[in-house]
């Protein structure tokens, strides 16, 4: 019998999950979800869910987050009781179903260029882990001095403190494979700004390979990040990781038990 006879069924496309944490940003919320949704619809190659991650917002957020979960089909709202970036950004992805799973920051700072072929990186197997980068030869920053210094001081003290081999631990644009997830996550203890470091220091030490992808980034004047409360987290926690790596203390992954996953 000719091979013709037998039907053939394409490969269902993967499914990617695109969480954007957000805690209060009811104005910039419609318009960076349109833009986004837009994108993604001319990127057919992935089967794209977004879902809105609200850690415990205190504005009009929660009810223009459903609004937009009803006026598109593959847009989906979460909300947290707590706040924390952190918090939000392991309950969605622990929570998800998809193959991959990546986040970005609603004021998509970074250029939606390059999310393609960092999960594209995912998706060949060329990593686990995928991450924009600030740093690498090709990116196109634009932000003001003092967070310039502050942003590269902080990689400095990383690769003092562990001599990382990825070049920017902070920029809201990565992508993860379920596998690594649920290895990796239930692992992280900050719930907050530490949350990308503390995973991608995690993911090194334990031998998930990391792909970086020099993108376009503009900084957002109006950012909620606080300076010096944020110095202070993020130091606490490079200590704290410094000392279970070198004691021994930090236990090895394993496949976290499958979470039951948001509609």
């Amino acid at each position: 019998m000719s091979l013709q006879h037998f039907p053939h069924t394409p490969p269902a496309p993967l499914r990617v999950d695109v969480v954007i944490p957000v805690y209060n940003e009811e104005k910039d919320l419609p318009h960076s979800i349109a833009i986004l949704h837009q994108f993604l619809q001319q990127h057919r190659g992935y089967d794209w869910r977004i879902v809105i991650a609200d850690n415990a917002s205190q504005d009009k957020t929660p009810q223009v987050a459903r609004e937009l979960a009803a006026a598109y089909t593959n847009v989906q709202y979460m909300r947290l009781p707590h706040k924390g970036r952190g918090r939000a950004l392991r309950q969605a992805w622990l929570a998800s179903n998809a193959d991959i799973v990546s986040y970005m920051d609603v004021d998509l700072s970074t250029d939606l260029s390059g999310l393609p072929p960092m999960i594209a990186a995912l998706a060949c197997g060329e990593a686990e882990i995928a991450i924009g980068s600030r740093y690498q030869q090709g990116a196109q920053v634009q932000r003001g001095l003092k967070r310039e210094i502050f942003s590269r001081g902080y990689m400095a003290l990383i690769k003092l403190f562990f001599g990382c081999n990825f070049s920017d631990a902070q920029c809201g644009f990565k992508a993860a494979t379920r596998r690594a997830v649920q290895a990796l996550v239930p692992l992280i203890e900050n719930q907050g700004w530490f949350f990308d470091a503390e995973l991608l220091l995690l993911a090194e030490h334990y031998g998930f390979e990391i792909f970086e992808m020099p993108v376009r980034w503009t900084d957002d004047p109006d950012s909620r990040v606080k300076i010096l409360q944020t110095v202070s987290e993020h130091f606490i926690g490079l200590v704290r990781l410094r000392l279970a790596f070198s004691t021994g203390f930090a236990v090895a992954p394993a496949a976290a038990p499958v979470t039951e996953a948001y509609a």
